[in-house]
């Protein structure tokens, strides 16, 4: 509280009687007189020039402030002493802590002196002691160190051991027939490769016996697992059931890994490829008779033989069946082969990169091709399927020699076409290799050996028919035949299209819309756009066997009648051909074509022959015939040509008049046998319009012959004009316009 500044205060005790420092009673000259020698007033003074704004001052006010002392003269007169006892106070506890505080110093110099003293009597003791230690600490540490070299002797051994050395019952894992093919087998067996991968860093030494010694131990062992690994592949092998998903797995691993020896990977292959070539066959023989290759009788399978009386069927069944087998065989071996493929891949290069012989080779040999799934996947279901592909082909060619139904012959080289296609997308496009693709070609060539020699022989025994035109002029019965028989076949070989080469194309499609439309029409080519070459060149040797001959023989036919009845029955052999074709033009257009052709050139014949017709009938053909080379220079000898002279331009009019009215109706009695009466009516109206351009040129011809000889008589004056005004026109003599004529035409 001294601090504070009211210990400094030092105000002598004051009177209450004497004035105070302000009172009136005390003058202010007085006061001056005495501010040197009165020590109050020099106080009163000190303290009046106190400034407020000094902070030891207002700190000073502000603690007396706190403490809450009311402003009386006892407690003026008590303040100076009150604080003073406090200050003593306080001085006095401080006082007494220090005091407390030595007798702790004390205390805790004592305890150290007496902690010296004991820590120099455990140093003696313990210098003593490690002198009589010293010799038995390094005996110690001799040994620890010793015994830490040794274990990590021991470490490096283990781990030797563990990494570079078979245990025994590893050994027999992977050697003993008597032990089972599982995970162990598989661990060890992968396990005994990687140390003699890692025998190689052993070789790397100075001393390589070592190395040596676990490379040729590891060797056999590996040696004996693989011939293990292989009779055990044998041995599933000839009970292996494809639709056991939990068998696949165990020899699926198992062949991945016996494909590091390529040979032993073949040899397997082989065996496998033996025994599901005789399970197939056997499966085949069952399903074809019911009974088995021992002869038991198998009551559950309904044998396809059943249907031999229908060959188109029991065909069909008997390739439908080697068909389900083979895919059946293709998706159980991709599981079992392809799925790991690339292990197997992987396996099989190095199994040929670590042979002798592919070490010694020479540097510049490529080597054995790379494994490749797909095709040996491929070559061994070709395999596996060939004894019942031999069984089918023996089978196929009986009903095939045995046929003598044309359409089923054609039938059934298209059934074969089909499968043909069908297995080579299924076991790929090389012929040499599959036995089963081998089968069906020559099957198929051999189907269509026999359809043509049965349609040959058909033809020869019509041959008499091509003789006898018919009184209708229609299409002969042989070529009606042979059509129908036709539109089979080619109903046959659409079917084929449709369901195994995708090829017509939707412009296709669209193209043969388009020529339907107009297909009525003579200048119809019946192929639309569809010009596909392919199609065509395929479909082209079936043509020339079954509709060529045929229509061959008509057109021989028509040779033989007088026009225009050869064009008309012509035309309709080959409308009827056409209108067959038609449908199926995505394959035939070429020959639809060349119908159209042949069409349109018959149809130009019959044109002509109704011109003609209608020409001779109207009574104009001098006329047409002198006026037709004239043109309008010519107009001034016009009058003098003989068909122009008045009784015979009477005549021809006469006779033009007498032949319209029935004209239309006696040309189409003309073509009554031509079966298609639109194009009868259109090559009428060609021969009609024909004729009306012709008789519109004579008519302009005689208008200006009219014209010509007015202006001579007018020119000519009086001497000769009264014999020509008698004289009629020639208009007159001939009246009819070419409207006229048209419109009775039309």
């Amino acid at each position: 509280m001294a601090s504070n500044g009211l210990g400094l205060l030092q105000l002598p005790p004051r009177d209450t009687a004497s004035p105070g420092p302000l009172s009136p009673g005390i003058s202010s000259s007085s006061g001056q007189s005495g501010r040197g020698t009165n020590p109050i007033s020099s106080k009163v003074t000190s303290v009046l020039s106190t400034s407020y704004a000094d902070s030891e001052f207002r700190e000073a006010l502000a603690l007396l402030d706190e403490r809450g002392i009311s402003n009386s003269a006892e407690t003026r007169r008590q303040l100076r002493l009150d604080v003073q006892k406090e200050v003593i106070e306080s001085n006095g506890q401080i006082i007494g802590e220090f005091g407390r505080v030595a007798d702790q110093l004390r205390r805790i110099g004592a305890t150290l002196e007496k902690l010296n003293r004991n820590y120099q009597e455990m140093k003696s003791h313990v210098t003593a002691s490690h002198e009589a230690t010293n010799a038995t600490i390094e005996e110690a540490s001799s040994l620890m160190t010793q015994k830490k070299n040794v274990e990590t002797k021991q470490q490096l051994l283990k781990a030797f051991r563990e990494h570079f050395v078979l245990a025994d019952d590893e050994i027999a894992s992977l050697t003993l027939t008597s032990e089972p093919i599982g995970d162990q087998f598989f661990t060890v067996l992968a396990k005994a490769k990687r140390i003699r991968k890692d025998c190689e860093i052993l070789l790397g030494f100075e001393n390589q016996t070592l190395g040596l010694e676990i490379m040729d131990q590891t060797s056999k062992n590996l040696n004996q697992a693989f011939q293990k690994l292989y009779r055990w592949i044998q041995k599933e092998f000839k009970t292996l059931n494809l639709e056991n998903p939990q068998i696949h797995s165990s020899v699926r691993r198992a062949l991945r890994v016996l494909a590091e020896r390529p040979s032993l990977f073949q040899s397997c292959l082989d065996f496998f490829a033996e025994a599901r070539e005789q399970i197939l066959s056997d499966s085949f023989y069952l399903a074809l008779t019911g009974t088995s290759a021992s002869g038991v009788k198998d009551h559950s399978v309904k044998p396809i033989e059943l249907a031999a009386h229908d060959p188109l069927r029991y065909v069909g069944d008997m390739l439908a069946w080697a068909h389900s087998a083979t895919v059946s065989e293709r998706e159980a071996l991709e599981v079992l082969f392809v799925s790991d493929g690339n292990e197997i891949a992987k396996g099989m290069q190095e199994g040929r990169e670590n042979e002798l012989w592919r070490l010694m080779a020479d540097e510049g040999d490529e080597g054995p091709p790379e494994f490749d799934a797909v095709k040996a996947l491929n070559e061994l279901v070709n395999r596996d399927v060939s004894g019942a592909a031999r069984i089918l082909r023996q089978r196929i060619e009986q009903v095939i020699q045995a046929n003598e139904e044309t359409i089923l012959a054609y039938k059934l080289a298209n059934l074969l076409g089909f499968y043909k296609f069908t297995f080579s997308r299924l076991l790929g496009g090389d012929k040499a290799d599959s036995v089963l693709l081998q089968s069906m070609t020559s099957l198929e060539s051999e189907a269509l050996r026999q359809f043509r020699s049965l349609m040959r022989d058909h033809i020869a025994t019509l041959q008499g028919e091509f003789q006898h035109t018919p009184a209708d002029l229609g299409p002969p019965d042989f070529l009606q035949e042979a059509l129908k028989q036709l539109s089979a076949i080619m109903q046959t070989y659409d079917t084929s299209l449709a369901s195994s080469m995708p090829k017509p194309t939707p412009k296709r499609e669209g193209e043969e819309s388009d020529s339907d439309s107009n297909s009525d029409g003579p200048d119809d080519d019946g192929g639309g756009g569809s010009d596909d070459g392919d199609d065509d060149d395929e479909f082209q040797p079936i043509l020339a066997e079954s509709f060529d001959p045929f229509l061959a023989g008509c057109e021989n036919m028509s040779r033989r009648i007088s026009p225009p009845s050869h064009s008309i029955f012509f035309l309709n052999c080959l409308l009827a051909a056409r209108s067959t074709l038609r449908p199926y033009a995505h394959f035939t257009s070429r020959r639809l074509a060349r119908l159209s052709v042949a069409a349109d050139e018959h149809t130009t014949k019959l044109a002509a022959s109704q011109y003609a017709f209608l020409v001779s009938e109207s009574a104009l053909s001098p006329l047409f015939a002198a006026l037709r080379p004239l043109c309008a220079d010519d107009v001034a000898a016009v009058p003098a040509l003989a068909p122009l002279r008045p009784e015979a331009l009477v005549a021809a009019a006469q006779g033009l008049d007498d032949f319209l009215p029935s004209a239309v109706m006696d040309a189409l009695e003309n073509l009554k046998h031509l079966q298609d009466a639109r194009l009868a009516r259109e090559v009428t109206e060609e021969a009609a319009e024909r004729f009306c351009a012709d008789f519109e040129h004579v008519e302009e011809l005689l208008v200006l012959a009219d014209e010509l000889r007015e202006q001579g008589g007018g020119e000519g004056g009086d001497g000769d004009g009264e014999g020509d005004e008698d004289q009629p026109s020639l208009r007159a003599l001939f009246p009819r316009t070419t409207g006229e004529v048209r419109v009775l035409l039309s």
